[in-house]
């Protein structure tokens, strides 16, 4: 797209993902527990555990930190009971925003995820107002000067949804949520490497913003994301250079 750099855009997300990496810790040993409590704590026989558990080895967690979450989970070890929800709204410029939570107290939640949005100029909306703006996916970016042809190949015999080449070079693929890391595995054993990969509910526009909206747009998705409850947040934003 004309005017900015999906590639830039990639690089100063990873970035910004990386010097949250304490807080990345404790959110990821919030989604092993949910994953191992709702479904079976064998991550092979339950891909949301092994999602989870191979994002938490990718963030060098350690192993016996990863075991205690699944334990916790299957009921081997006394925890707290998490509640998964999911509250939606608007940013600056009409940006559609989601918030993926897992709380032990949902007043507390929404009262402070409510308070995000007014104090930074967004306006939370009713379930489902933007939903529609998303796809669950997982989805891989790979870096400008990738072979295409042999990354196409690769990819779609492994069995992704989709290849996509942005303007500034770089290339997408995009998987079926519970197929991500044996496709992932496969694309690394054919030398393909991604730069950023993970399961996400992915924009299927943007709404791309500059200047000082592009500003107050990241102090909103700041304020959402240093919420502990707070697990992931989605957005449309495209933040403009």
């Amino acid at each position: 797209m004309a005017g900015h750099s999906k590639w830039a855009n990639i690089q100063h997300r990873k970035g910004r993902q990386d010097a949250k990496r304490g807080q990345l810790f404790t959110r990821l040993i919030k989604e092993i527990t949910v994953a191992a409590k709702m479904g079976d704590p064998d991550p092979n026989t339950n891909p949301r555990l092994r999602l989870a558990v191979d994002k938490a080895l990718g963030a060098n967690m350690p192993k016996d930190n990863i075991q205690r979450a699944i334990d916790r989970g299957a009921g081997n070890l006394e925890g707290v009971d998490y509640i998964e929800t999911r509250y939606e709204g608007y940013g600056i410029g009409g940006a559609a925003v989601m918030v993926d939570c897992l709380t032990d107290n949902k007043t507390r939640t929404v009262a402070d995820v409510r308070h995000a949005f007014s104090k930074y100029g967004g306006n939370m909306g009713t379930d489902g107002c933007v939903s529609f703006q998303f796809k669950h996916c997982g989805y891989m970016v790979f870096a400008p000067g990738t072979n295409e042809d042999a990354l196409m190949e690769a990819a779609l015999e492994a069995g992704a949804d989709d290849v996509v080449t942005n303007d500034d070079g770089s290339i997408e693929v995009v998987t079926p949520p519970y197929e991500f890391v044996n496709i992932k595995e496969a694309l690394e054993k054919a030398g393909f490497k991604a730069e950023l990969g993970e399961v996400s509910m992915k924009p299927q526009g943007e709404t791309v913003l500059a200047g000082d909206d592009a500003i107050k747009m990241q102090k909103l998705i700041d304020a959402l994301e240093s919420l502990d409850d707070v697990q992931e947040v989605y957005t449309t934003a495209v933040m403009d250079e």
